[in-house]
């Protein structure tokens, strides 16, 4: 029988604070420090390593993490969302996302129909499509190939499917699986949608609008600024368009698109990638089989967080660590540090899925918390951010916990040799560099250049960034994410937060405002 407690009514938590703290610059800086490299580390899918011998644990502290997993049944509950249960109590929905690579437990059925079956029904008329129009099959009302595709969409219509399709546009590229260039409308700031259109040849561009319920402002608003610039462009839009919605919204049924798409309540938008928000502009811009890779990998990964043991489950072990930085060590943020720079958008991807799912001060059953739950993140790849934000992260007064990622090869193999070594090698040894920066930190009369060390990291590394890694690295931190919401025992799948301003926005549209309202409203008319 699965129970949901608060964190801090844990027996296992309270015994977990009051273990003796790690020095992390005495554990990784001495004699052991190698051997500590080569043990803390847990294998992943698609051949990655978790490794997270930067982290202010020993053999003590995953003792009291193991057991606060077991207390708190996070495996018991992963497998009670798998087989259906409704775990979104805010939304009382269940929650499926995992259902789109794979089938972990029990077969789904909900509304009539196997979800499994749903979903895999869906990525393959996607399938087909994107077969279809690389074809020349499916063309433009001239009779000609569409060569670029855009999507319009926003917050987990965008974020998820943008930053996967950057992560894999070399890749792409370099194997031959590149189809069409994507391109993303996400703001109702006209400029972004100005700059796209104009940046594009409409007469050749495939528009895939997603909305679940067909009523999303921000997104009507860019769908009616495309169709304008279709029709200017004398082009019938009904031509241009597919929907990615739900089966009940408007937008199913419409003469207005090619074809339709259909995810459902059960994904939430952040968590979509894997559905047909990311089916439709990955399957069309590089191929089907390049999607089903990426679902495979994360399918592999989604097997591993069913381990009870803590090390043989990375995403259960990164959560865990999480927490205890958060509530034992009293860590502020997290910052996700990818030394790739075709995960530039992934940080940001991860904002939405971390902050929008654990950004709770209530717990599930909406009684107010009396601990911190998730914590502020933010990223940029290395070694970029080195030149940036990296000062406060070495010296500043707050310890930011970090979670490197990194690949051993490049993704276009084009490099340069100079000062006796390559370019990827140079990346690779600035990460490694930073680690230990980071962990042991150095000594100097001079304050000013004195590093105090002890600041954690975790590192997440692979051979190369692939569909399959990629895949694999995506399901790490839904489940990471999953896991840490179910210790903080808030429901990890409702977005309330995001609601109170577009309630307000109307209003100021509607021109029903009054006092500090009003005037805000006012400072922009023209």
């Amino acid at each position: 029988m699965i129970s949901w407690k608060n964190l801090d009514t844990l027996a296992a938590f309270d015994e977990l604070a009051k273990k003796e703290k790690v020095c992390l610059k005495c554990a990784l800086g001495g004699e052991a420090g190698a051997e500590r490299v080569k043990k803390y580390q847990v294998p992943m899918a698609a051949g990655m390593v978790y490794n997270y011998a930067a982290k202010a644990v020993n053999e003590d502290v995953l003792d009291g993490l193991q057991k606060l997993a077991d207390e708190a049944q996070l495996v018991e509950k992963f497998a009670a969302l798998y087989n259906g249960e409704v775990i979104n109590t805010g939304e009382k929905r269940l929650v499926l996302h995992h259902l789109t690579r794979g089938q972990l437990g029990d077969a789904v059925n909900k509304d009539g129909v196997n979800k499994r079956d749903f979903y895999v029904a869906q990525q393959t008329k996607i399938a087909d499509f994107a077969n279809a129009v690389h074809a020349g099959k499916i063309t433009n009302g001239a009779g000609e190939k569409f060569t670029t595709v855009v999507q319009i969409g926003i917050g987990g219509s965008d974020l998820g499917p943008r930053a996967m399709y950057l992560a894999l546009e070399n890749w792409a590229k370099q194997t031959g699986n590149f189809n069409m260039e994507a391109k993303f409308i996400s703001n109702v700031d006209p400029d972004d949608a100005a700059a796209v259109l104009a940046g594009i040849d409409v007469a050749h561009s495939l528009f895939v609008l997603v909305s679940k319920s067909g009523t999303t402002l921000e997104t009507l608003t860019n769908e009616s600024f495309v169709k304008d610039a279709l029709k200017n462009a004398g082009l019938d839009a009904s031509k241009h368009m597919v929907a990615v919605t739900s089966e009940t919204s408007p937008l199913a049924s419409s003469s207005d698109y090619l074809a339709a798409f259909f995810m459902d309540d059960y994904i939430g938008g952040r968590f979509s990638s894997t559905s047909a928000v990311g089916g439709a502009v990955l399957s069309l811009a590089y191929t089907p089989e390049v999607f089903a890779s990426f679902l495979d990998g994360a399918a592999k990964e989604d097997q591993l967080g069913k381990n009870a043991n803590i090390l043989e489950n990375p995403a259960l072990l990164d959560a865990l660590i999480g927490v205890y930085e958060r509530n034992v060590l009293g860590f502020p943020a997290t910052a996700v540090l990818p030394y790739s720079q075709a995960l530039s958008r992934f940080p940001a991807h991860l904002q939405q899925a971390d902050m929008e799912s654990n950004g709770k001060s209530v717990n599930r059953f909406g009684e107010p918390v009396n601990y911190p739950t998730g914590p502020v993140l933010f990223g940029e790849p290395g070694t970029n951010g080195q030149h940036s934000f990296y000062q406060l992260l070495h010296q500043g007064t707050d310890i930011v916990p970090l979670q490197f990622i990194g690949f051993k090869e490049s993704q276009l193999g084009v490099d340069v040799n100079i000062q006796g070594s390559t370019s990827q090698k140079k990346l690779c040894a600035n990460v490694a560099a930073q680690i230990m920066a980071f962990a042991c930190g150095k000594d100097n009369e001079d304050n000013n250049k004195k590093f105090n060390g002890n600041r954690p990291s975790s590192i997440i590394i692979g051979k190369q960034l692939t569909p399959e890694t990629l895949g694999a690295l995506l399901s790490h931190y839904e489940n990471k994410i999953m896991f840490q919401g179910f210790l903080w025992n808030v429901n990890s799948f409702d977005q309330e937060g995001v609601q109170l301003g577009k309630v307000l926005a109307k209003k100021v549209l509607a021109h029903d405002t009054d006092g500090a309202l009003k005037v805000y409203s006012d400072l922009f008319e023209i």
